[in-house]
């Protein structure tokens, strides 16, 4: 029986053979194995890096979503664990001390022990060992939704006068910048 033609090359390696050769692969061996171009090897690059920040990235949201606290009111008449990002996972009543309660008073105890036990996760995740986040926010900031991204982010960036005239105007050719 014949066997069906497997092409040598992916696609890939085919349009980056096609390309000027400036440098050698190597592998784990240190074999030589092909040549690649300056542009493969910076594409190359930037690939891994974007992977490897994405890996991290996802460590630190599966990091984040094990974290768990839990807090027990003051006279141990409720006790919540919450995740996070809040949300409730448990509620267990300890002793029988919530039944000399009204209503009222129990669930204000209930929301202020899960408030309690928020607050202990968010300083968890703060001290979750992640890296530096974008414009040194922490993490408990952007869970809580506590920032102010038009102070981070502003509408209008600031710029150099000829960025600001180029985004306004265009750019109108070389002669633009012979004054500069």
């Amino acid at each position: 029986m014949a066997r069906a033609a497997v092409p040598l090359l992916s696609a890939k390696q085919q349009t980056a053979a096609a390309l000027p050769f400036t440098g050698a692969v190597t592998d784990a061996a240190g074999d030589r194995r092909r040549q690649v171009s300056g542009y493969e090897q910076e594409i190359e690059q930037l690939l891994a890096d974007y992977r490897k920040e994405r890996e991290e990235a996802e460590e630190n949201r599966r990091r984040i979503n094990a974290v768990t606290a839990t807090a027990t009111s003051r006279r141990r008449e409720v006790k919540v664990t919450v995740s996070a990002r809040g949300e409730v996972s448990e509620i267990d009543f300890p002793t029988g001390a919530f039944r000399r309660m009204t209503p009222k008073e129990l669930g204000e105890l209930i929301r202020t022990t899960i408030s309690e036990a928020r607050a202990q996760a968010l300083q968890q995740v703060d001290e979750l060992p992640m890296g530096q986040l974008l414009f040194g926010l922490k993490p408990s900031e952007l869970l809580t939704g506590d920032v102010d991204m038009s102070s981070i982010l502003p509408a209008h960036p600031q710029t150099s006068d000829l960025v600001r005239d180029y985004l306004e105007h265009g750019f109108t050719g070389s002669d633009r910048f012979a004054d500069e």
